[in-house]
């Protein structure tokens, strides 16, 4: 058996965990087939029902669901959405991440490719559930957590009251939403508490230096071409300039490169969403868009929990 489905196997028995008469709906694209196809062999394995949905490009970028594709959302006990990330979905997104919690589970993949299945998939879960776990405990119910690095880097905000998220690639329960590859513990900062200057060496799958300053909890300024772009989707939508995410990333096996689904799980890298909070937070927005800092110092209070870059738990 070959890497890519060894990783399959891993993602559709242990991470999904799909049962026997379960349905499963797999969304997926002409660029991601080959992983499709083997989501789709070991679904089969599994005994669920597997229905493949191909998006055709002449239909992209897609923003709204169909009525025929909201019917097959609402009967799927697990949905996969296997399909290459583009800015213009996010609303699309979005939805499948509302109706795969609301009906059943989700495992979201945008952007993923074999050779991130065959190097981050197919991996020790039980060993990242336990470093996202040290890692929460550190955090829990801080006050006064305080992130740089010397790019120039300083923000200070409080968690306190916030429910933390393990992605640790558990995603067999109703309701559940994880990414694939699994590998970073996250909430949402209390808003009014989120004050300084995040520096980033990448955002939303877009290489570059870029700086986010705000205060209050309010991006009030930025620069860089990514950041640009994005802000021009955003438009005058004040819910897309809220803080709405803090992650860290677990996963030993990922590195920092132009794909967010991978670089924000790498180890030493702290990550910012300006937008919806997926019910961690106080705000809902139809944006969420996630801004990677590297070789991160992490301090609760006059603790170091991370030291550029290195664990110390």
């Amino acid at each position: 058996m070959n890497g890519l489905m060894q990783a399959a196997e891993k993602a559709v028995r242990q991470s999904l965990a799909l049962k026997k008469d379960e349905s499963f709906l797999l969304v997926t694209d002409i660029h991601k087939l080959e992983i499709a196809e083997a989501l789709a062999l070991w679904s089969k394995e599994a005994g669920a029902e597997t229905t493949t949905y191909l998006m055709t490009e002449t239909l992209r970028p897609i923003t709204t669901p169909t009525v025929m594709f909201k019917r097959l959302c609402e009967q799927a006990s697990a949905m996969a959405y296997v399909l290459d990330a583009r800015i213009e979905e996010k609303p699309f997104r979005g939805y499948m991440v509302k109706a795969g919690t609301t009906h059943g589970r989700i495992c979201m993949m945008p952007g993923l490719t074999a050779d991130m299945m065959e190097r981050l998939v197919n991996i020790d879960f039980g060993e990242l559930d336990q470093q996202g776990q040290k890692l929460i405990m550190a955090l829990q119910g801080a006050d006064d957590v305080q992130v740089e690095n010397q790019a120039g880097t300083h923000i200070r905000f409080s968690v306190k009251g916030r429910t933390w998220k393990n992605d640790n690639g558990d995603i067999s329960r109703k309701g559940q939403h994880g990414n694939l590859p699994a590998g970073e513990i996250f909430t949402a900062p209390v808003e009014e508490s989120f004050n300084g200057r995040i520096v980033i060496s990448l955002i939303d799958d877009k290489l570059g230096h870029g700086v986010l300053e705000f205060s209050e909890g309010r991006l009030k300024g930025y620069e860089g071409d990514g950041i640009t772009e994005i802000m021009a989707h955003i438009g005058d939508d004040e819910t897309g300039r809220i803080i709405g995410e803090f992650g860290i990333g677990t996963n030993p096996g990922a590195c920092i490169c132009p794909n967010m689904l991978e670089a924000e799980k790498a180890h030493g890298t702290a990550h910012f969403a300006i937008g919806d909070s997926y019910g961690l937070g106080r705000n809902a927005s139809p944006h969420h868009y996630d801004a990677l800092v590297d070789k991160i110092s992490l301090r609760v209070g006059d603790r170091i929990i991370i030291d550029q870059g290195e664990f110390c738990i």
